[in-house]
């Protein structure tokens, strides 16, 4: 009787394609979450998690550290930012369901949102906006969005989970965009490997009942610096940092190894911190 209740009272959350792919990252990060002695504290995702009617097993299967991994990473980078710049504005691309400003929240920092409108909605449902944590309805790609955002106090840009869905043109537009927009601005990203997003392109299935959404943009990390660069005079400086904490398992063990080998590190996922100079010369 109580397992029928429990079940009544869930939300049920309805998402196809991309936008889909925020229940993927939030069943590994309340994996996390849950274990003693875990690496990511993160009330709220569990909270979130455990709302919503879905079965994300049937789905992504047993969870692993990617994603709260790369969360925590994030985590790191922007935290100190924040501290060094009070006040300041951060914009989460792709917000989804991912609970940073939760995280890292200092009582000043003004951060904003930016989603496709049906994303929005479901956070909305779980987290709402408030006055430091403003939601912007609209694709990252709609450039729009950055007159919502007030850069006076320094900026910060997040993209989790977010540019290997794009073709490098448009990554590179919103890059050399923001750039462009927020003089001095700061922007963190994760990327693919070459071959993996040509795995997505062929059709990867995470799950026999679920099937990823093509990743078009794969790039090794000894490409990143040299284009990122190539995009954009304003770029000072791109380091990727491949992952650090090492996950669990014999799969984590060999990603380590793949990580700090030169040569085998471009065919690891990828982590990018970049600056941007503040004036041009």
């Amino acid at each position: 009787m109580k397992d029928k209740q429990d079940k009544r009272t869930k939300e049920v959350v309805n998402l196809t394609g991309v936008p889909e792919t925020m229940l993927w990252t939030l069943h590994n990060r309340a994996a996390e979450a849950r274990r003693p002695d875990g690496f990511l504290r993160d009330p709220d995702c569990v909270r979130i998690y455990d709302a919503i009617d879905y079965d994300y097993t049937r789905s992504f299967g047993k969870p692993d550290t990617s994603h709260p991994l790369r969360s925590r990473m994030f985590d790191d980078v922007v935290k100190p930012w924040i501290a060094a710049h009070p006040g300041g504005a951060v914009v989460e691309l792709a917000a989804g369901l991912e609970t940073q400003f939760q995280r890292v929240d200092d009582g000043h920092v003004r951060w904003y949102c930016v989603d496709l409108p049906e994303a929005l909605a479901v956070r909305e449902r779980f987290i709402p906006s408030s006055e430091r944590c403003k939601y912007i309805p609209k694709s990252v790609l709609d450039f729009s969005w950055m007159d919502d955002v007030d850069g006076s106090q320094g900026v910060f840009v997040t993209a989790q989970g977010l540019f290997m869905y794009f073709e490098e043109e448009d990554v590179r537009r919103l890059v050399v965009a923001i750039a462009e927009r927020f003089p001095g601005v700061e922007l963190m990203f994760d990327t693919i490997p070459t071959w993996f997003a040509n795995k997505t392109m062929k059709g990867y299935d995470k799950t026999e009942h679920y099937r990823s959404p093509p990743m078009p943009w794969g790039v090794s990390r000894d490409d990143l610096e040299p284009l990122l660069s190539k995009w954009s005079p304003r770029i000072e400086s791109v380091q990727p940092q491949n992952y650090g904490i090492v996950p669990r398992g014999l799969s984590g063990v060999v990603l380590k190894v793949f990580s700090i080998t030169p040569g085998l590190r471009n065919f690891t996922p990828v982590i990018v911190h970049v600056k941007t100079k503040a004036v041009t010369a």
